[in-house]
């Protein structure tokens, strides 16, 4: 595709993406109705299980054990003599673990209510889920429980779609003793096996079904255990038994448990903030990716379940700077893995360009094949900046000289890919336009079709720069500067960055400013250099970047908390008074928290205090109706609408940079930063909350103890 072509090409995917191929459900409650209003999923590492109420997996539902992009088990359904179970109540125990108690129901020979089920279920390395019957009828009583096994070795992208039929090359070679039903699938180079291991034995093997013919009396017991390893190519995964409030002990040397142990500890007068707090730590260990970076383990965080479970640029990066104050093991892993895959050539089918960091990486069949661009794609405008941003970041909470100098040849690599390969409209603005017959039409976050649109919903044509990448670019170029300054010592470089990022704001301020409805910045510029004048939360970005002139955040603060753009629960992702405006659109009025994480630090950035503690205190509230858990995003509904925030109906729950948010929150409220060298605290807390301390900060290789209350802050080594 020519230059020219790609500027007239409009911002939508290729037909065969359909347009909510990114949204899709979480867990609990926010799962598609085909698994039932109480579905229950259970996630650990790159491994989840996802069922309805009772514990089962209907065939030819979106659920099933998933485990790096691959579906291993697409049907998992136990029946008590030919009859589904009665579901008395589930739910997940911790983010790996969750428990089903079911009963029979009325069957011809027995009353419902007289055997008691109990399954337990655990996933890490596979799964291992225990099956216990216990017997409370008068009299003996033969049984036949019965479970349902199947799989299709889907890919990912497939789960939610029909795609191809493997049953003809999915090999079966079950064990005639009951013990085991094996299940192995070839494909070219691909191969994945899954295996379901019973102890006891099964009585018989029905097709893919292991059946059990058990007699029970009044007050007997009974008890199964279930294994489900895994092969996928060369790896093999082996579940171990569990039981609830079982510690494992780690590796002391492995990176996730040292995150998990040095969280800092949070006291407050609200127990809403310690909850939320504490809810958001526990998600975002559930989501953690650990790998080996030359031998060394790391450890970084997945975006989201269930379908995300993998590394994405923005959202792991973004991740990683909301939690920097909890531990600096996330940030310098993301920044590890992403620079070990930083692109050095160019290729069309992945949008890959010298020097970009990748959007996303997949490894299913589909991936591994080349008919996807997934290992990785680099379809993202913004990662390159956002990779600069916590590489500085992460120097400033460790002063880890040593690190920053193994990844400078990266940064100058990033640096050149914003110069020489990111400006499209050859106006000194970095933008996107795919060159993928598989790539994404929008390259920013709001990476839906209709993400990115004029104010009367007209969508725009390629190549589009939008505000928010101008503003990261802008903030980037700053913060290099200050690492060739500091630990690089090439001074020339840094001047050189700064005037590049003052002539930038500059440029930016003159061609990206709409002085219309009381004055805001265009969400962007069009392949033909137009302003596309939705006006939209990006512009809260911009305050987090520090682009916006001092004269213009008070117009940019108004603007974002006014009746067309604040919900009541938080800043909607466009105006009301755009002819796009959908509170139930996924880029297009809705509420997302992440979002909001950054748009409340930037007015926070910017003196606008009040506004910000209106945004937090709005997702606090918010988060008291979903168990203390921020999902993806919100509906965009005006709080007046209902008495609570109005769910969108295919929100990932949990997603990490939601998660993250409230981290991002809190630090927004202490005011609490690492400015050479030291910890620095300017809060601005609501009295509602009371004293706050947040104990065992790491910075600069030791701890410290934060204390804060209204505008008042301390410091102080830990003890």
């Amino acid at each position: 595709m020519t230059a020219a072509e790609r500027r007239r090409t409009p911002a939508q995917p290729w037909p065969d993406l359909a347009p909510d191929d990114r949204v899709t459900s979480g867990a609990g409650r926010d799962l598609p109705p085909e698994l039932g209003p109480d579905a229950v999923s259970v996630l650990e590492g790159r491994t989840f299980m996802f069922s309805n109420a009772s514990g089962d997996v209907p065939k030819g539902t979106i659920g099933g054990l998933v485990h790096d992009d691959t579906r291993f088990l697409d049907r998992w359904e136990l029946t008590l003599d030919g009859a589904p179970l009665m579901v008395l109540g589930a739910g997940t125990v911790d983010p790996f673990s969750a428990a089903f108690f079911l009963a029979n129901t009325d069957l011809p020979h027995l009353p419902p209510n007289r055997v008691g089920v109990r399954r337990q279920r655990f996933v890490g390395d596979g799964m291992y889920e225990r099956i216990e019957l216990r017997y409370f009828g008068p009299e003996p009583v033969e049984l036949r429980l019965r479970l349902a096994v199947g799989t299709d070795f889907a890919d990912l992208f497939e789960i939610k779609e029909s795609g191809r039929d493997r049953s003809a090359q999915i090999v079966r070679s079950h064990e005639r003793d009951g013990s085991a039903l094996c299940f192995a699938y070839r494909n070219g180079t691909y191969f994945a096996m899954v295996r379901v291991e019973a102890d006891p034995a099964a009585t018989e093997i029905d097709g893919d079904a292991l059946v059990w013919h058990l007699r029970l009396n009044r007050g007997e017991a009974w008890r199964c255990e279930l294994r489900v390893p895994l092969h996928c190519g060369e790896e093999r995964f082996q579940p171990v038994a569990r039981s609830f409030g079982d510690v494992f002990e780690r590796d002391a040397e492995d990176p996730s448990a040292s995150w998990l142990a040095s969280v800092p500890r949070l006291d407050s007068g609200s127990d809403r903030l310690v909850a939320v707090y504490r809810k958001s730590a526990a998600d975002l260990a559930s989501m953690r990716l650990e790998k080996r970076i030359r031998g060394e383990p790391v450890v970084l965080h997945a975006a989201g379940l269930p379908w995300f479970m993998t590394v994405f640029g923005r959202d792991t990066l973004i991740t990683g700077y909301q939690t920097i104050a909890l531990g600096n093991a996330m940030a310098r892993g993301t920044l590890l893995v992403l620079a070990s895959h930083q692109a050095q050539e160019h290729d069309d089918f992945t949008d890959r360009e010298p020097g970009k960091i990748f959007h996303e990486f997949r490894t299913g069949e589909l991936t591994q094949l080349g008919l996807k661009p997934y290992q990785p794609y680099y379809g993202g405008a913004d990662t390159t900046a956002l990779w600069l941003i916590v590489l500085s970041e992460y120097w400033r909470w460790t002063r880890d000289d040593t690190l920053v100098h193994e990844l400078w040849p990266n940064a100058r690599a990033a640096l050149r890919w914003i110069d020489e390969h990111g400006d499209l409209h050859g106006s000194g603005y970095v933008g996107y336009a795919t060159r993928s017959r598989e790539g994404l039409g929008n390259q920013c976050w709001r990476d839906s079709p209709d993400g990115v649109q004029f104010a009367d919903g007209t969508i725009p044509v390629l190549p589009i720069a939008t505000c928010e990448t101008q503003g990261y670019t802008y903030d980037a170029k700053i913060r290099t500067a200050e690492l060739a300054d500091g630990p690089m010592r090439d001074p020339t470089l840094a001047q050189r960055l700064r005037a590049e990022a003052a002539a930038l704001q500059d440029r930016f301020n003159r061609d990206f400013w709409i002085p219309e409805r009381g004055g805001y910045y265009a969400i962007g510029l069009d392949g033909d250099g137009r302003p596309i004048d939705s006006m939209t939360s990006n512009m809260g970005h911009l305050l987090w970047s520090g682009i916006v002139p001092p004269e213009r955040a008070r117009l940019v603060a108004a603007q974002l908390m006014s009746d067309e753009m604040f919900s009541g629960w938080g800043v909607r992702t466009l105006s009301t008074a755009d002819s796009g405006y959908n509170p139930i659109g996924y880029h297009v009025g809705t509420v997302w928290p992440h979002d909001n994480s950054i748009v409340a630090a930037g007015l926070a950035r910017y003196g606008q205090h009040e506004a910000a503690d209106r945004i937090i205190g709005a997702m606090m509230e918010a988060s008291a109706y979903s168990e203390h858990r921020l999902p993806e995003a919100f509906s965009g509904y005006d709080r007046r609408f209902g008495r609570r925030p109005v769910p969108y109906p295919t929100a990932c729950n949990p997603q990490a940079w939601a998660s993250g948010a409230p981290l991002l929150f809190l630090r927004t409220l202490l005011g609490l930063d690492a400015v050479d060298g030291r910890l620095v605290l300017d809060p601005h807390l609501p009295e509602s909350l009371g004293p706050v301390r947040l104990l065992g900060v790491q910075a600069f290789g030791r701890s410290w103890d934060l204390h804060a209350e209204g505008t008042h802050g301390e410091v102080r080594p830990a003890a």
